[in-house]
This record gives structure tokens, C-alpha cells and sequence, in this order.
């Protein structure tokens, strides 16, 4: 799968934001990959509407893509940690063909259950939508945080 250049800036100011920047984090812990930019870190994420288009169903997933999964809900269970300083961890049971749940749990709550289906085609249109998606999630996350604090505590 190739990635179009112009999807990502290289100065796009979402990515001085904490998600991007712990995402960003998480990459290069995973990768190893220092002398890589931010937005070339992130460009993989991007994934336009042809190119998913392009990818096969039913196909066995690169581990790549896993690790990519892996580094977004990581992230999202980082900033869990920041905002309320609760140990948060992400588990992920997905198949080889790419379906599976991702869970990240507070204590002992579920903070973030999220079915993976198409792990192939796990991708943004653009940063913008990365960022909302990822902020939808902590939304709901410290909700559930705030309604159940003895649970999660």
C-alpha cells in the first residue's frame, strides 16, 4: 500500500498536540525509528478512501498493521493516565485476518471496547480525523471514569 505525501504536512500544527506527540512517542518505542519525522511517522495512518478500496477483505494483516493498532489505543490509554493518573492498559485479541476487540481498562473498568473488523483498512482521511477519533475515545473513556470512580480506582 502506498501513501500519498501531500496527506500529511510536515508542519500541520496538530502535531505539536499530546495525542499526536505520544503517538508519535509510542511509534518510534515500537520502531525504533529516531531519525524518521513526526509526520513521517504518522503518514502510514493516513489512508485515503481509494486506497482502502484497493485492499482486499479477507487478507492475513502485515504486522505492521498490528503494531500501528497497538501504538493508537496505547496512546489513547497514556492520556487516560495523564488526565486522571489511573493506570490504564490496552489488550488487543484480534485474528489473523484482523478482526478481533481491543479493550483498554481503568482498575478494574472497561474504559474502551472497540471491535476491530478490517484491520487492514485501519486508517484516517486525514490527521484531523485521527486526532477526533482518538479524542472521542478519551471522551467516553474518562466518562466512564468519572461515573464509576470506585471501580476504576
Amino acid at each position: 500500500m502506498t501513501h500519498t505525501v501531500s496527506l500529511l504536512e510536515e508542519h500541520d500544527p496538530l502535531l505539536q498536540t499530546d495525542f499526536c506527540q505520544e503517538l508519535v512517542r509510542q511509534l518510534r518505542v515500537t520502531s525504533g525509528s529516531e531519525q524518521r519525522s513526526a509526520a513521517q511517522l504518522l503518514e502510514p495512518f493516513l489512508v485515503s478512501a481509494a486506497q482502502k478500496q484497493a485492499i482486499p477483505l479477507s487478507c492475513a494483516v502485515a504486522p505492521q498493521m498490528v503494531r500501528r493498532l497497538e501504538c493508537f489505543y496505547n496512546t489513547i490509554a497514556v492520556l487516560i493516565e495523564k488526565e486522571c493518573g489511573l493506570l490504564s492498559r490496552c489488550f488487543l485479541l484480534l485474528n489473523e485476518e484482523g478482526f478481533g476487540t481491543v479493550l483498554i481498562i481503568t482498575g478494574k473498568l472497561v474504559v474502551v471496547d472497540r471491535v476491530v473488523r478490517d484491520l487492514g483498512r485501519f486508517g484516517f482521511s486525514d490527521l484531523s480525523r485521527l486526532k477526533d477519533e482518538a479524542d472521542k475515545l478519551l471522551s467516553i473513556a474518562l466518562q466512564r471514569i468519572g461515573a464509576y470512580p470506585q471501580v476504576a480506582a
